[in-house]
């Protein structure tokens, strides 16, 4: 499993003897370091320093390790990548306002003029840097997520300046959904951005948020161009609390994106997410789940639709730690031409965890005969009083299915629309938004590779 202590737990002595016998193990990896370092007065340098110190002696994962075997970073290294500068023109960005309460960031710098928050007490919507009064209790839950050394984790918080932060106070319950926007606008030369996003839902309260990566092109000559989004999402699930995360990626052709979600959830507290990979030439999601308290509810589901050659990795790991958990998991993914989809579920059931409940399911739909699937459902089981299933499946569009619909009238290209339609809608319609809902129904419905080689 790949959660791990924070840096925080290391020792400064530890940690300084550490660096000093494997210092930039890996030039490619410093060379990113050198890019996103930043050095200015604001109570986070001690953190960033400790994530710096983990990023120095750490290296670029390859296809040896286990948890990277499918997918190749090969092409990432391939590339030199500079900090993204800030745009000048952000107002002139065009994009899709989702809900009322929005907070757009812009190759990770956060754009007040793109957003807007109209919430009532109870509720802190903001940028880290914004919020300066609220940066003692902040500092409590920023990075302190398990998982803090994975090495694309921590080299986010090495260059953390700011974050998109939701606040929602105890018992306090959220009507309309928060959508946290990121846009990353590549210009003359490869760059990399690092979205930072931390969600707290204290005690009793319920929230719903959409968190959206997205591109745009600084000028012409700019498409086509490489860029890194490394982004990072905490979220923290108070006792008895609700959180409903919506993640969509459609980043351009060209990108790589790399993502981490890390959840805490407390007792009684219940937590979905509906993830969606649609962009991206490489994308990686790590979704990991932490609990902190008995009967818990955790449910998973994700959409991956990849076409020509891209890459498409979701790893999610799921510690159940406690009694009475339970957890729900549905992945699919519709993959055409030459493209690679990769699914690594993990749910852990330690002894302590007694009548636990938990389910995972990974279906794919491959449309052509060069495409390629790689899925791996576990589960770690020890606890004797358990109820715990998994599976996986792997297909392709029946022919008698599209056989029967021609005989009702309908042509061939539109029968084959209409169930891949179908094997999409199961994961669109948990979208709480009926207006992203459609926008992700139209992705389905313009999807080019529907024709089996």
């Amino acid at each position: 499993m790949s959660i791990q202590v924070s840096p925080s737990a290391i020792p400064n002595s530890d940690a300084v003897s550490l660096v000093s016998s494997l210092l930039d193990r890996d030039a490619y990896l410093t060379q990113l370091l050198n890019q996103v370092s930043v050095s200015q007065a604001d109570g986070l340098e001690e953190l960033r320093q400790q994530a710096a110190n983990w990023v120095r002696h750490s290296t670029i994962p390859t296809t040896r390790e286990e948890e990277w075997r499918f997918t190749d970073l090969s092409d990432l290294r391939g590339v030199e990548f500079h900090k993204a500068q800030p745009v000048s023109n952000v107002a002139a960005l065009n994009f899709n306002s989702l809900t009322d309460n929005r907070l757009v960031f812009v190759n990770g710098v956060y754009a007040p003029e793109l957003s807007a928050v109209n919430l009532s007490d109870g509720i802190v919507v903001g940028n880290l840097t914004g919020l300066s009064t609220e940066r003692d209790r902040l500092n409590k839950y920023l990075a302190q997520a398990e998982g803090a050394l994975e090495v694309f984790t921590a080299l986010n918080t090495a260059g953390l300046t700011d974050a998109a932060v939701v606040w929602v106070g105890k018992n306090v319950v959220v009507d309309t959904p928060i959508h946290l926007l990121f846009i990353s606008v590549a210009g003359e030369t490869a760059t990399i951005s690092q979205p930072r996003c931390l969600v707290v839902a204290e005690t009793g309260s319920q929230v719903s948020f959409i968190e959206e990566f997205t591109n745009r092109r600084d000028t012409e000559s700019a498409e086509g161009r490489s860029y890194f989004t490394n982004a990072v999402t905490e979220v923290w699930v108070g006792e008895n609390a609700a959180v409903n995360h919506t993640r969509v990626e459609r980043e351009g052709s060209e990108a790589f994106h790399i993502g981490k979600t890390a959840v805490n959830q407390a007792r009684y507290s219940r937590y979905t997410c509906n993830a969606f990979t649609l962009g991206a030439k490489l994308s990686r999601h790590n979704l990991e789940i932490l609990q902190t308290g008995e009967q818990t509810e955790t449910t998973l589901n994700g959409l991956a639709m990849i076409a020509g050659k891209q890459v498409a990795d979701t790893h999610s790991a799921i510690a159940l730690n406690y009694p009475y958990g339970k957890s729900e998991q549905l992945h699919k993914c519709i993959v055409g031409d030459r493209a690679h989809a990769v699914f690594n579920g993990k749910v852990f059931v330690p002894k302590p965890a007694q009548l636990t409940d938990a389910a995972q399911l990974n279906r794919n739909l491959l449309l052509s005969s060069k495409a390629r699937v790689d899925t791996k459902p576990q589960l770690e089981i020890t606890a004797d009083n358990v109820k715990c299933a998994h599976g996986a499946t792997v297909s392709q569009l029946e022919d008698d299915e599209i056989f029967y619909l021609q005989s009702r009238g309908i042509d061939e290209n539109a029968a084959r629309n209409l169930l891949i339609n179908a094997f999409a809608a199961e994961i669109i319609n948990k979208v709480p938004v009926s207006s992203l809902r459609d926008i992700l129904l139209n992705t389905v419905t313009s999807f080019k590779s529907l024709t089996i080689d």
